[in-house]
């Protein structure tokens, strides 16, 4: 065999290649998927819906304009990413963090009842949101590891708590007038994130601030403890079996409760960065979840269950779903952005049995080709 066929081989048997190849056909797919429904639905604005959605904020012709809301979607995107650790890291351990939803919402009300009722600076605003998340993920954490109870059902209870319990909490720093919590801007300004000279590379977007590189900067962190540590090593070995490693002295107990800590503190973490920019307010009203926690299972299966992967798939999901709000109204709902993330959400699940396959087709081949060099 040739050393170019020996390079081509060792590329396509990379688990990181595989692992991007995967994802981006599933991106292509979902986006073809997509795009015929648009044409089932109105064939005419079809092509020019599929554009406005992956153009996003490129729709403005102002430099200025387009630079602003690409901040915004950036926002969006850091807070998405952290949704999307939390369940990275549980998952890493053999946990199914569906609770990052429950444990976002738990973070959204303790950073802002500590901005608006404690009137708090932002460092401890968004310590409490780290704090309460985490507690919220620990209790799941418990019940999984001295009762056995399955972690996903236990989360999907304690989201729904956890809203109920928020919208109370929230109701008492909420506007006199409207069913949203008070501005941060009017409420405390001293709870809002700091700059550091961000906004002006985004033509002074003031909601971009320095939750967007600590973000980023925990990505690397999560992949540092995982890969690279004794610790994230001990994790990932309680997952993958828990009874040889208390056998090998390993605290399996301690480790399922840290690990849904992690997890949940990370969510909150999402809460945090996200809220204490000032660019929404909570609506103390509200039945449903915010999708955020739920997106971040999508960017974590998307990313290939990597902490840096997962940077570049939270972005593309925030990206095509922002991109969703210039979409012709008279044509389609704004919602079609969401119908086209849950085409390539659902064909996630296909990357394991794609790289899967993609092993199996190579191992095939490897062996016609020794039988035909014997023969």
């Amino acid at each position: 065999m040739s050393q170019d066929l020996r390079n081509k081989e060792s590329i396509l048997r990379n688990s990181g290649f595989q692992t991007i190849l995967a994802s981006l056909l599933c991106i292509v797919l979902g986006l073809l998927v997509g795009f015929i429904v648009l044409l089932v639905i109105n064939p005419m604005g079809a092509a020019g819906a599929i554009a406005a959605i992956l153009k996003n904020f490129l729709y403005y012709p102002s430099s200025a304009a387009a630079m602003k809301y690409f901040g915004t979607t950036l926002v969006n995107a850091s807070a998405l990413l952290m949704c999307s650790l939390s369940v990275l890291f549980a998952y890493k351990v053999g946990l199914f963090n569906i609770g990052a939803a429950g444990q976002y919402v738990v973070g959204a009300g303790a950073c802002l009842y500590c901005a608006l009722g404690l009137k708090l600076p932002w460092i401890v605003c968004l310590l409490a949101a780290v704090a309460a998340a985490a507690l919220a993920g620990g209790i799941s954490g418990a019940l999984k590891a001295y009762f056995n109870v399955n972690e996903v059902i236990s989360c999907i209870m304690l989201n729904w708590i956890s809203l109920y319990c928020v919208n109370m909490l929230l109701a008492n720093v909420k506007e006199q007038s409207t069913p949203y919590t008070i501005p941060l801007t009017s409420g405390n300004k001293g709870a809002l994130l700091p700059n550091m000279g961000l906004d002006k590379l985004f033509s002074n977007n003031e909601f971009v601030t320095i939750g967007l590189p600590l973000a980023v900067a925990m990505a690397v962190l999560v992949w540092v403890v995982l890969e690279k540590t004794k610790f994230g090593y001990e994790l990932k070995a309680t997952g993958l079996n828990k009874h040889a490693a208390k056998y090998c002295g390993m605290k399996e107990q301690r480790n399922v409760i840290l690990t849904m800590m992690i997890a949940g503190g990370l969510a909150g973490f999402a809460a945090g960065i996200y809220y204490l920019t000032g660019i929404e307010q909570w609506m103390v009203q509200q039945t449903s979840v915010p999708a955020m926690g739920f997106n971040g299972i999508a960017a974590a299966f998307l990313g290939g269950l990597n902490p840096i992967g997962t940077i570049f798939s939270s972005y593309f999901i925030q990206h095509i779903t922002s991109g969703g709000t210039y979409v012709d109204k008279s044509m389609y709902c704004s919602q079609i952005s969401d119908l086209i993330s849950a085409f390539i959400i659902y064909l996630c699940g296909f990357v394991l049995f794609f790289r899967l396959w993609l092993n199996r087709w190579l191992d095939k081949r490897d062996g016609k080709a020794k039988k035909g060099g014997n023969a």
